[in-house]
């Protein structure tokens, strides 16, 4: 661990906050020549203190330690290769645009690879007044069902939450050519090209 560099990340990121050292001091209950130390690198904040400097500057403890916030590269925003995600404990779904850390429940969560479905796989379409009507014939039980479907073109994502014990059957407006995904619960997600 390099002391200096988690040093100037602390002062970068208390100075972003808008705090002085004496402020970010009351916030954790030290003095702030304790804080004046790490910044000038002479000194790290002790293993029962990061849980609170994490919380205060807003920063995983990993990215502290390490001294540095990494940048992700611009995305040129093509909501079709977004990202998805689901919390293995809670089913929160979640989704990004570019690569990003993610975590719920206490635990880190990882980009879904989408998988192409099969012809036994596809969900139903039929077109209606302008939309598209979605079926499936899933068993849709409470151990096993599609959780989300989502519709997503060039510029935007159409996200539907399903229930289990629910008929799948939704609409979604027509309109350029997309990606149509959903999740199973136990297979994982799927896409079909419309």
């Amino acid at each position: 661990m390099d002391t200096r560099k988690v040093g100037e990340l602390i002062y970068r990121l208390r100075k972003e906050k808008g705090l002085t050292q004496k402020q970010l001091a009351d916030q954790l209950n030290l003095s702030d020549r304790t804080i004046s130390k790490w910044e000038r690198g002479h000194g790290c904040p002790d293993i029962a203190l990061l849980p609170s400097l994490s919380a205060v500057l807003g920063v995983n403890i990993e990215n502290i330690l390490g001294g540095e916030l990494p940048l992700n590269d611009f995305v040129g925003g093509n909501m079709k290769k977004s990202n998805y995600f689901v919390c293995p404990s809670c089913h929160n779904i979640a989704l990004a645009t570019g690569n990003v850390s993610l975590s719920c429940c206490g635990r880190k969560l990882e980009s879904l690879e989408a998988k192409k479905a099969t012809a036994e796989e596809k969900l139903s379409l039929t077109e209606s007044d302008q939309e598209w009507f979605v079926t499936s014939d899933h068993p849709m039980t409470k151990d096993h069902y599609i959780s989300f479907l989502a519709f997503a073109t060039g510029d935007q994502i159409q996200l539907v939450k399903q229930f289990p014990e629910w008929a799948l059957q939704t609409r979604i407006p027509k309109r350029k050519h997309g990606k149509l995904l959903w999740y199973d619960t136990q297979f994982g997600l799927y896409y079909q090209l419309v």
